[in-house]
């Protein structure tokens, strides 16, 4: 599900077209994701994020209008990545193969954006102000169809009866701990730090953990 930023400039003449727009919004989305995973929201500097991206700071004006707007794109595109795995999920889908890819997927963006997972951490930790203006009703329909899948799923018979909301949640928490409490992870397991391998198995041990509290057998990998 797409959550819209409405803090980007509303006429499109005054944005730059094309591949050239994109290739700036990504850069300044992942310049962005640095300051704020550093600093937090209130600690970075639009100046700091032009000149990471080798941009003037009037230019930024062009794809965010202010640090709130750029804040949310952020957000906003944290939110797409980890819903993206679920947007086409059906009660027609294998349950097991379903929540198996979720988990190696959700695993997968903790790996390579473990900043993006900390900001939204942060924001959730501090109130969620600024959440709450995505999480809006579109979102909790889209959360609602999540759940009610997985509800249709026990009633068939194809899982074990479990509460489809804190299922979700526990998902959730599950795989973002990997990026968020890295830091934890590898005092405690004496790693200086997680690599390729440590996040695969981890996801593994989450797959087999939480299909099997469903009731449900971990597919092979190459399912």
């Amino acid at each position: 599900m797409t959550v819209e930023v409405l803090a980007h400039c509303a006429d499109p003449t005054c944005k730059p077209a094309g591949r050239i727009r994109q290739k700036n919004e990504d850069a300044i989305i992942k310049a962005a994701e640095e300051e704020f995973a550093r600093h937090g929201f209130k600690g970075t500097s639009m100046n700091t994020i032009a000149q990471n991206v080798g941009l003037p700071k009037a230019n930024l004006h062009y794809y965010f209008n202010n640090k709130l707007g750029l804040y949310q794109a952020v957000l906003s595109n944290i939110l797409e990545l980890w819903d993206s795995t679920f947007n086409n999920l059906t009660v027609d889908d294998d349950p097991a193969t379903a929540l198996a890819g979720y988990i190696r997927a959700k695993m997968e963006f903790s790996r390579r954006h473990p900043k993006a997972s900390r900001i939204y951490a942060m924001e959730v930790i501090s109130g969620g102000e600024t959440l709450s203006q995505m999480l809006s009703q579109d979102y909790q329909t889209w959360f609602r169809g999540r759940a009610a899948v997985f509800a249709a799923w026990s009633a068939a018979g194809k899982m074990d009866p479990v509460d489809p909301v804190h299922l979700i949640f526990l998902l959730w928490g599950s795989t973002q701990h990997y990026a968020d409490f890295t830091s934890q992870i590898c005092r405690v397991s004496g790693r200086s730090r997680l690599t390729k391998q440590d996040y695969q198995e981890a996801g593994d041990n989450l797959i087999r953990i939480i299909l099997k509290g469903c009731g449900l057998t971990p597919p092979a990998k190459d399912a």
